[in-house]
């Protein structure tokens, strides 16, 4: 019976990943365990950048709506308190955009918020 050997498969999957490795500088490209190395350590941030992307991207709505709020002399807390009160559930995505696009109707988001925080007040 003849010999087989994993040479096939083996080579298939060093094929993929050095696919994967092209584009890199030097041995990265070229040597296998170093390419291997590289294109793991890619996925292994690729992966978790994923996640903090999420992340990231809510801070720099909640920066936008701040900074908008405090052109109406109010705080970013005060102004989701506000909002939570009279029961506006617009998402900060979409408050930010608000913000930045048309601020008409932003400020108009700032009056309710005002009544939201009178009328705890009284």
């Amino acid at each position: 019976m003849p010999r087989s050997t994993s040479a096939p498969a083996r080579n298939k999957r060093k094929k993929k990943l050095m696919n994967v490795a092209k584009g890199y500088f030097g041995g990265r490209k070229n040597l296998y365990r170093t390419a291997k190395d590289a294109v793991e350590r890619g996925w292994e941030h690729a992966y978790r950048d994923r996640k903090k992307k999420k992340r990231t991207f809510r801070a720099l709505w909640i920066a936008r709506i701040n900074a908008a709020v405090r052109q109406h002399d109010m705080s970013y807390s005060r102004f989701i308190n506000g909002l939570k009160e009279v029961g506006v559930e617009l998402d900060r995505k979409a408050m930010a955009d608000l913000a930045v696009h048309n601020p008409e109707a932003f400020a108009a988001l700032v009056d309710r918020a005002r009544e939201g925080l009178s009328a705890k007040a009284n």
